[in-house]
C-alpha cells in the first residue's frame, strides 16, 4: 500500500498529463451547479444538486476511472456512468443532504441556546456528522470500480475507514483543502475542481483495494472483484502504472 503523499504526488502527476480531459469533465459538471448555486433558493438548489449534479459526479468517477484503466477521457464516458450509477447517486446524495440538515439544524436549535452544555451538544454532533462524511469518502468511487450496490458500498467504506483511519482522514483533509482554495479562485474550481477530485479519490480507493487484494492473497481468500477491466488493474495494468 502507497502511502498517502505517493498518491497525491501520483495524482496530480496524472491530471497534469490528462488536463485536457480534466478541464472538460470539471467545466461541464460546473456549467450544471452554476444555476443552482446563483440563481434558485437555496432549498431548491440542493433538491436539484441531489437529482443532477451528484450523478454527474459518479459520471466523472467512471470516466476518470476508465481513463485510469488506459482509455481515452471522452465526455461521452461522464453521461454513461452519471446514467448507469443514476441510483446510487441518488442515494448517496441524499445521503449527504441528510447530514447537511442535521448538522444545519444542530446548530441553529442548541446555538440559539445560552449555556455550554448545549453547546457541548452542537459540538458533539457536528464531530459524529464529520466522522459519518469521512467514513464515506470511498463509497462512490467502490459503487464505480467494483459494480457493487450503494449499500454494500456504504457499508464497505465504512470498514475501510476504520482499518485505515489516519489514511482516511488525511484524504479528507486533502479534499477539503482542494475545494476551499478552488472554491475562493472559483475559476480554478469550474476548470479544476471535479476532475481532478474524481482521479484522486479513484487512486486513492484503488490502493486500498490493492492493499484488500495482498492481504487476501496471503490469507489464501480471494474475494470477487466484480470488473474484469479493474482485475487488469490489479494485475499490473495501466492504471496499476499511473500508481506506482
Amino acid at each position: 500500500m502507497k502511502k498517502l503523499n505517493q498518491i497525491v504526488a501520483q495524482s496530480g502527476a496524472q491530471v497534469f498529463r490528462e488536463i485536457v480531459p480534466v478541464a472538460l469533465f470539471s467545466i461541464v459538471s460546473s456549467l450544471v451547479l452554476l444555476p443552482f448555486v446563483f440563481f434558485l433558493p437555496i432549498g431548491m438548489a440542493v433538491f436539484l444538486a441531489v437529482l443532477l449534479y451528484v450523478p454527474l459526479c459518479t459520471g466523472v468517477l467512471y470516466a476518470t476511472h476508465r481513463m485510469l484503466e488506459g482509455g481515452k477521457g471522452k465526455l461521452r464516458l461522464m453521461w454513461q456512468g452519471a446514467l448507469k450509477f443514476y441510483g446510487a447517486s441518488l442515494v448517496y446524495g441524499l445521503m449527504l443532504a441528510v447530514f447537511g440538515l442535521i448538522l444545519v439544524s444542530s446548530w441553529w436549535y442548541y446555538g440559539g441556546k445560552s449555556g455550554t452544555f448545549y453547546f457541548i451538544i452542537a459540538v458533539f454532533q457536528t464531530y459524529f456528522i464529520a466522522m459519518a462524511l469521512v467514513s464515506q469518502v470511498y463509497t462512490l468511487p467502490l459503487v464505480v470500480q467494483e459494480k457493487v450496490g450503494i449499500f454494500t458500498a456504504i457499508g464497505r467504506s465504512f470498514k475501510l475507514f476504520i482499518a485505515n483511519p489516519l489514511y482516511t482522514i488525511g484524504a479528507f483533509v486533502q479534499i477539503v483543502c482542494l475545494t476551499v482554495i478552488l472554491g475562493i479562485t472559483i475559476v480554478g474550481f469550474g476548470f479544476l475542481y471535479v476532475g481532478m477530485i474524481g482521479i484522486y479519490l479513484n487512486m486513492l480507493t484503488a490502493n486500498l483495494i490493492r492493499k484488500e487484494e495482498g492481504a487476501d492473497s496471503e490469507s489464501g481468500v480471494l474475494e470477487p472483484i466484480g470488473d474484469d477491466a479493474f482485475s487488469k488493474e490489479m494485475a499490473g495494468g495501466p492504471s496499476a502504472a499511473a500508481l506506482r
